[in-house]
């Protein structure tokens, strides 16, 4: 009974520390997940272009791609929590300057810079570095899915309370406001102070070296590369999306819900996938969500456009939408222990955000030559496609030049 009672006690701080850490990511993700529903009124107030916001998320994107790797290194080396407070200052002060731009290049520094900067330094991918850490090897994809899924619920959160600011206080102040919380994460942060140590098995390496041998296997450039894929899909349908909708016929807060609701099931769809990630193969099911993703698009692009079929689109959708995060980040965790966690998983999300750069901004740009988002469904459907093939031939296994030989 002492051993149970001593085991819940420091059960507790771990339990916190997961509780807070998701808090974060639901707040750090949503905020960033409701910029599809700001396309319409921030374009027409200000007489851009749906390239030139594109544009500006498309920058967002690629900023937050190249940060990655170097918030997840300081964090790695320097404490999660002293990233967490920059990030969010950086954050914020993108999302105001976003609201006060009054020109092109302006917003591009507030919205896609500095956001983007902010994200990569606040968002899961972080907050699943310093749960890395915290939790043996075996359950690591699961607490991975529940970052992720804390991510959705904000995407859920967000979308809906942004089209409800946008409504009351206009879309300047609206971002004013998101931005005031993601200044909540800066006290939220001290709960992950610390910073990844050694563990017995592993090999310590500079980090440009541990960089160079783990692009040198094979399954790691895989997944770099099929994450390309998920990111392209992603932000296409987060920025594009909404405007879509409201092109054919339903409304500005139809298209924030259709958001929300893949945000909502996408809580389940990490879930299930950080379950079912310890269970079986995680190159598998990625390969398979991919799989979904192409016949759920294809449905939707072929079916009349209606609340019914969008909102079951977005459901769908929804519990495939993040569920690659878990299983990715379990595959890196795996092939190289949580030592590096931080930056491999983020030169794999660099990837991830390179895809997301050209999603965001082909969208724009097809959609003011052409009128119509539809050649960016297809091609989103057959991208994802290529995904689900590249996956296949990965190989679940620990790199043995991480870890030292047993004894």
């Amino acid at each position: 009974m002492a051993t149970d009672s001593l085991n819940k006690q420091l059960a507790l701080p771990l339990i916190a520390t997961i509780i807070i850490g998701s808090i974060i990511a639901l707040v750090a993700f949503g905020a960033r997940s409701s910029f599809g529903i700001f396309t319409l009124p921030v374009t027409e107030d200000l007489g851009f272009s749906r390239q030139t916001y594109g544009m500006a998320m498309a920058i967002q994107n690629l900023a937050w791609g190249i940060a990655q790797p170097f918030a997840g290194g300081f964090a790695d080396k320097y404490g999660t929590a002293r990233v967490l407070v920059v990030g969010a200052l950086i954050y914020a002060g993108g999302m105001i300057a976003m609201a006060m731009a009054s020109s092109v290049g302006i917003f591009y520094l507030g919205a896609g810079i500095l956001v983007g900067i902010g994200v990569a330094a606040t968002s899961f991918g972080i907050i699943m570095a310093a749960f890395g850490r915290l939790v043996p090897p075996e359950k690591r994809t699961l607490i991975f899915g529940v970052a992720t899924a804390a991510s959705s619920l904000g995407q859920f959160v967000f979308a809906p309370l942004g089209q409800a600011f946008i409504s009351s206080f206009g879309w300047n102040m609206a971002l004013i406001y998101i931005a005031a919380l993601v200044l909540l994460i800066i006290p939220l942060a001290v709960a992950l102070r610390g910073k990844t140590i050694k563990t017995d098995d592993e090999i310590v390496f500079p980090a440009k070296k541990a960089l160079a041998m783990a692009w040198e296997n094979p399954s790691f450039r895989l997944l770099t590369i099929g994450f390309f894929v998920c990111g392209f899909y992603l932000a296409f349908v987060t920025i594009h999306l909404p405007p879509y909708l409201v092109q054919n016929g339903l409304s500005a807060a139809q298209g924030s819900w259709a958001i929300a609701i893949i945000g909502l099931f996408n809580v389940l769809g990490s879930l299930l996938a950080g379950y079912l990630g310890g269970k079986f193969p995680k190159q598998i099911l990625l390969a398979a969500i991919y799989l979904i993703r192409v016949v759920a698009t294809l449905a939707f692009l072929f079916v009349p456009v209606s609340l019914v079929s969008t909102y079951v689109f977005a459901a769908v959708l929804g519990l495939v939408w993040l569920a690659t995060i878990p299983l990715t980040a379990g595959l890196v965790s795996q092939f190289f222990g949580p030592r590096y966690l931080g930056m491999l998983y983020g030169t794999v999300f660099l990837s991830h955000q390179l895809g997301s750069f050209f999603g965001v901004w082909l969208g724009g740009l097809i959609f003011d030559l052409t009128g119509s988002y539809n050649l960016l469904w297809i091609l989103a459907a057959t991208l994802s496609l290529i995904s689900a093939v590249l996956h296949i031939p990965i190989k679940e296994r620990r790199v043995g030049a991480f870890f030292a030989p047993a004894t």
